[in-house]
């Protein structure tokens, strides 16, 4: 293993550093992976986490022929302790942490009466608590670096709800909550939530009700490309310290 590259500590007010840590959760597909492509193809350096290691695996290999810079481990976002040992496994690669993407979700969208508690349950595991593993694990060391950078993943269904969606727009009005909160707790730490609409990845193969799953695959012809969602956080970690991009609302120009 190389030694890790070191980061310099910038001031506010500095330019960014032009090669950043990022780790990404969720990173086998969708979102998750076309954000490490995207950052690793605009120099950062990039640590993929997912239960998946398989996948993430040879989504670092393809990242490293393109001349990029990243790594994987296993992460379960549900597990504080797997989502340590994610947090650690980048700091000894590369030296530093400096982003966290927060991106693994799921998104089983029935309707309440259906009573899918199981389901309901995962959402809350993955998409609130997955969210509060990743701060925890990584808080502590960008305190301790005087700088650092959380870019949660919501949705448009945190700022709406629709029906099949209750609970899982509740989990995303949730991650805008806590971000809000982290962020006026923080004076040396930037937050970011980005909150895609209508966008291609796995999510909608989790929905276990079929009437739903092709109501919202008929919706899918106007969604975005995973690449959008990345170039958006591309740009929020691409700013000057001093500067603090809170929220993004990326959707299809067709999305009502």
């Amino acid at each position: 293993m190389n030694a890790p590259a070191v980061s310099p500590v910038l001031s506010p007010g500095s330019a960014v550093s032009p090669s950043k840590v990022v780790l990404i959760t969720g990173a086998s597909s969708g979102i998750g992976e076309a954000t490490a492509r995207r950052l690793a193809a605009s120099g950062h350096r990039v640590m993929l986490g997912a239960r998946r290691t398989d996948r993430i695996a040879a989504i670092a290999k393809d990242i490293q022929a393109d001349g990029g810079a990243a790594d994987h481990h296993e992460l379960d976002v549900t597990s504080l302790e797997s989502t340590r040992s994610f947090a650690r496994a980048a700091r000894e690669r590369y030296g530093r942490v400096e982003v966290l993407v927060n991106n693994a979700g799921v998104m089983p969208l029935s309707t309440v009466d259906a009573l899918k508690v199981d389901e309901w349950n995962r959402m809350i595991d993955v998409n609130v608590r997955g969210v509060l593993h990743g701060i925890a694990a990584v808080l502590p060391l960008m305190r301790e670096q005087g700088a650092g950078h959380i870019v949660n993943i919501a949705s448009v269904s945190g700022h709406r709800v629709d029906p099949t969606a209750a609970v899982y727009s509740a989990t995303k009005f949730a991650v805008r909550a806590i971000s809000e909160g982290l962020r006026q707790e923080s004076r040396d730490l930037r937050v970011t939530v980005i909150s895609p609409g209508l966008t291609r990845s796995e999510l909608t193969e989790g929905i276990s009700d079929s009437a739903v799953r092709e109501a919202v695959h008929d919706q899918m012809g106007i969604a975005i490309s995973a690449s959008a969602i990345g170039a958006a956080i591309d740009y929020a970690i691409g700013q000057p310290l001093d500067v603090d991009i809170n929220e993004v609302v990326v959707r299809p120009t067709a999305q009502g």
